[in-house]
């Protein structure tokens, strides 16, 4: 029972450990928030059922920590620690069920940290960072759900499916893994039951909002993902460059963890039963997700870009344990605890170095100097608020999240010329060559930007 019980308490060192040192060594090292964070809290000041870029969920998520916090830069660096740390333990418990043992549980955690994923990228809170809580979820609960068939766990269900693929389109892949894993559950028990139905029935009626927004926008967000995938480019050689380079790239991101792994393992013979249920649904959720992306790469000759696959590999580590756990005992665990360690030190400390020796980063942006310096501006000229700032995501959206009054960001208003007024309070941020020409009111520039500003006297 001590034994057991220290384990479980390395566990929670691990996870306060990891949540204060990439919380500190961002908000310390970094003097603006990353893009795609800049770009959420843009998102944020002006709530939606989706964006230009992605369904919604990211901003919601960074507009109620801003409700709490404000701009206080590691607030977000937290935010996204807290997205880690939530599937970390979702993780664990699923391991919990599966091995009921703490020691190869808290194995198949630490060996994310061979994952740079959920180290040294995790910083930039993003849809990829936000889809990890709930993919832990989903896979926690679609194993309850199938064991258990509870009533509670096919709603949680539902919900954590909805709410990831409202992050990000994604997560449909882990969605049609688990629908086929239900589907071939049902099929071997010859037995269906009317309340299987319950999590899809769910997954609808939460995304009818969503879906609404999309018809009333013309599917901006689907021709988005489907232009960054390049799957525009008639081409046939995509078809077999960009899934081969898709394999290389997931090798070189595996490199880590399979250090790890060979610290206790000797393969002489690999004992895993995939008739096992559990084995068989631990193999299905790791590995169908990857063949079905890696299909849609060959298929529609889809690129597959590295950071999407953030959240694919949250359950390798417990795949990974599950196989060799019989090589894993306390004498070979100070060796795979060493090497942990050494990727836990270096993986902040190699973040710390890139932060300080490359120039030119969107984290040197001086996002607040600049906003300090448009109040000033502001102030010297109107009697009002500004209340509107209108641009793209990183310009405007900084203002946005740096300046007191926490204008809302639209990237254009055209189609609303009733928020042009003087009253209003509004700064448009883009070309200078445009804006010094048209500009209605007072006309600035902050390199390389310019700035029109509209206020009442």
């Amino acid at each position: 029972m001590l034994i057991k019980n220290n384990y479980t308490t390395l566990f929670y060192i691990f996870l306060l450990s990891h949540l204060i040192i990439w919380t500190l060594i961002p908000s310390i090292s970094n003097i603006n928030l990353p893009l795609d964070t800049i770009e959420a809290l843009a998102w944020s000041s002006n709530l939606s059922w989706g964006y230009s870029k992605h369904p919604p969920v990211s901003a919601f998520m960074t507009e109620l920590i801003f409700n709490f916090f404000g701009n206080q830069d590691w607030a977000y660096y937290l935010l996204s620690q807290l997205c880690i740390i939530v599937a970390f333990i979702y993780v664990w418990k699923f391991s919990n069920y599966i091995f009921h043992n703490k020691l190869y549980s808290l194995c198949s955690v630490l060996l994310l940290e061979g994952i740079f994923f959920y180290n040294f990228t995790s910083p930039e809170f993003n849809v990829n960072v936000c889809q990890l809580p709930f993919w832990a979820l989903v896979v926690f609960y679609s194993w309850k759900s199938i064991n258990y068939e509870k009533t509670s766990d096919l709603l949680l269900l539902g919900i954590f499916m909805s709410i990831g693929f409202l992050t990000k389109y994604l997560f449909i892949y882990l969605i049609l893994t688990v629908k086929i894993i239900f589907i071939l559950n049902i099929l071997k028990k010859k037995n269906f039951k009317i309340k299987l139905l319950i999590p899809g029935a769910i997954f609808v009626l939460i995304l009818l909002p969503h879906i609404i927004w999309l018809f009333q926008n013309n599917f901006t967000t689907i021709t988005y993902a489907l232009n960054r995938t390049g799957m525009g480019e008639d081409s046939l050689i995509n078809h077999f460059y960009n899934p081969f380079l898709f394999l290389i790239k997931q090798i070189g991101i595996l490199i880590p963890i399979f250090v790890m792994l060979i610290t206790f393992i000797k393969i002489k013979k690999i004992k895993f039963n995939y008739l096992i249920k559990d084995n068989n649904f631990l193999l299905m959720i790791n590995i169908i997700p990857i063949i079905l992306i890696f299909l849609t790469s060959i298929i529609l000759g889809a690129k597959i870009r590295t950071m999407w696959m953030t959240p694919f590999y949250l359950f390798l580590g417990v795949l990974l344990i599950q196989i060799f756990k019989e090589y894993l005992n306390k004498n070979n665990l100070k060796k795979f605890l060493a090497v942990f360690v050494v990727l836990f030190i270096l993986s902040p400390i190699s973040y710390v170095f890139i932060s300080l020796s490359n120039e030119f980063k969107r984290t040197d942006y001086p996002g607040r100097e600049i906003s300090e310096l448009v109040q000033r501006r502001w102030d010297k000229n109107f009697s009002n608020n500004i209340s509107i700032v209108v641009g793209d995501e990183w310009y405007a959206g900084n203002l946005s999240y740096h300046l007191s009054s926490r204008p809302t960001w639209y990237n254009t208003i055209e189609n609303d010329l009733s928020l042009i007024t003087s009253d209003t309070g509004v700064i448009y941020i883009g070309n200078p060559k445009i804006l010094k020409k048209f500009c209605p009111g007072i006309y600035g520039t902050i390199k390389p930007i310019g700035i029109c500003m509209i206020g009442a006297k």
